[in-house]
Order: C-alpha cells, then sequence, then structure tokens
C-alpha cells in the first residue's frame, strides 16, 4: 500500500503517517522473537518507518533494553527507517517506577546506543518526570547528551503544558510523546501547543492501551460509524487522531502482524466533519 507522509516536527525527516510502538513485542504476553520481526517487517510493508521504543520495554530489569535489541535486528541495514526510544523508567520486578537522575539517564543513553547498535540515536525521549527529581536536571541531561553528539533530536513524554514550556527553555524539544486516543482527550492543551510550536505529536495508546484495543468495537457510536466506511473501529480510530491535528503520528502498538497491518489501513481514509463531530463526543459521553 502507499501509505501519506508527515514531516517528524521541525526536524525535516519525513516518514510514514503512522508509526508502530514496539512495546508489546517486549513485554508480558509477548511472541516469540521470530514472530516479533514479523510483524515489524509486516509494518515495513505497510509503509511505516517510524518504530517507537524505550530502554524499559522488557520484562524486568534483567534483560534492560530487549524491544531495543528487537527492533535493531529487524530493521538492519534500513535507513529510511527511524527508531525512537525511550530513557528515564527502569523495571525492577517488573514494575514501572520512574529514574530521572543525571547518571541514570547518561548510562540508560550509552546502553541504548548499544542496543540500537548506533553513534547517534534519532530521537530520544524523556519518558517519564520523575517526582525525585528536578524536571529541568532530567531535561539538561538529555541536553548535554545531544551537544556530546549522542543524541540528534530530543523528545518528551507524559508531561504537561508547563513542563513543556520548561524544557524549551533548556533544549529544543522535538517530539512529545503523551497519551492520546477517542476515549482519553487528557493531553488535548499540549497537543494544541505542539501544534502551535510545530513539535511533533506522538499519541501513545491510539486505541485506548494493550487491553482494550480489540474490545474498542463495543462502542455503539464507534462500530456504526466503522461499518459506514466498511473499516474496522480500530482504522476510524486511528483516522480520527490522523485529523486532529498536522502534527499527529500515531503509534499504535502490535504484537501481531494482522494487527499493525489493520492500523495501517488508516492512513487512507477521510473521515466526514459529521463524523468526526461525533467521535469527538466519545470522550466526553464516558466522562459524564
Amino acid at each position: 500500500m502507499t501509505m501519506q507522509q508527515r514531516k517528524l516536527g521541525s526536524t525535516g525527516i519525513i516518514v510514514g503517517e503512522i508509526g508502530m510502538g514496539g512495546m508489546p513485542l517486549s513485554v508480558n504476553g509477548r511472541p516469540t522473537e521470530e514472530d516479533g520481526i514479523r510483524t515489524v517487517h509486516a509494518a515495513l510493508e505497510q509503509g511505516i518507518t517510524l518504530f517507537d521504543t524505550a530502554d524499559s520495554y522488557c520484562l524486568n530489569s534483567t534483560e534492560n533494553g530487549h524491544n531495543e535489541r528487537l527492533l535493531a535486528k529487524a530493521l538492519h541495514n534500513r535507513p529510511e527507517v527511524v527508531i525512537a526510544t525511550k530513557g528515564g523508567h527502569i523495571r525492577p520486578d517488573g514494575r514501572w517506577e520512574t529514574d530521572g537522575r543525571p547518571e541514570h539517564l547518561r548510562q540508560a543513553c550509552e546502553d541504548s546506543l548499544r542496543a540500537l547498535g548506533v553513534e547517534a540515536i534519532t530521537l530520544y525521549q524523556f519518558h517519564r518526570p520523575d517526582p525525585k527529581v528536578p524536571f529541568a536536571e532530567s531535561v539538561g541531561t538529555v541536553a548535554e547528551l545531544q551537544r556530546e553528539g549522542k543524541i540528534v533530536h530530543v523528545g518528551l513524554s507524559n508531561v504537561s503544558v508547563a513542563q513543556l514550556e520548561e524544557a524549551r527553555e533548556i533544549v529544543t524539544v522535538a517530539s512529545v510523546q503523551n497519551r492520546m486516543n477517542l476515549f482519553d482527550h487528557s493531553s488535548m492543551a499540549v497537543l494544541n501547543r505542539c501544534e502551535e510550536l510545530g513539535i511533533a505529536f506522538l499519541p501513545y495508546s491510539p486505541l485506548n492501551g494493550m487491553g482494550n484495543a480489540h474490545g474498542i468495537g463495543s462502542n455503539e457510536k464507534l462500530s456504526r460509524i466503522a461499518r459506514s466506511y466498511e473499516a474496522s473501529p480500530q482504522q476510524i480510530a486511528i483516522a480520527w487522531l490522523l485529523q486532529l491535528s498536522p502534527v499527529i503520528l500515531p503509534i499504535p502498538g502490535a504484537s501481531k502482524a494482522v494487527n499493525i497491518v489493520n492500523c495501517a489501513g488508516a492512513s487512507n481514509l477521510k473521515l466526514s466533519d459529521e463524523d468526526v463531530a461525533e467521535l469527538n463526543g466519545i470522550a466526553a459521553q464516558i466522562t459524564a
């Protein structure tokens, strides 16, 4: 298929209109490595060239970098591909915890460079603000790593508008990765600010999270609109995101080839203004 393309914020990098999140390939319930690589290759065949990962996408801290290594293996000798990774989360005994200390971020970046097999990471995102560490201190460390040539572009994840503005005083921000989907509009103010600034917005959980993606069709409104386009509810949910803003690059996760192929089909959908307006009301209906 021919996928539409978008610019990755102000970086000048052109990627497919839809990316792929690698997390499901490396956490609980993950496929075999062979099937995981098959899923990545299916994404490539659909025109997907942006792959999102993190050093913490693994079962626990004994296998940090699992997803980075898998993507590096699957995407070897693919110069058109952008692998975006993140640092700032840790997985002690499988738990999700934050570590934004400068010494941790430096080590995490070095480990990611080795896992990906690159001299510089194209897009490195600070994974999540650590309440134990001043935000500016963590971002400042990532900015230092950029000046040292280990990072090309700097991004943020799980941030507020205030944190985005604070970070912009320290470094040029290329991307923001926050949760956003039909059912959760909590990052709308951040998205609006990113659009004003020309910063790429990578909505994670575009299908309402790993545990809910297959069930979104149970929403009557979404299911009815999907039938009218002869599309899946997942495709409609991603198409809605694409029409929400020109800076959006959805990154649906997938552990099976058939699922990422389905998601990629959203690139060719054009929703009517009436359907977009109706879909906009799903989140309000849920929170009412």
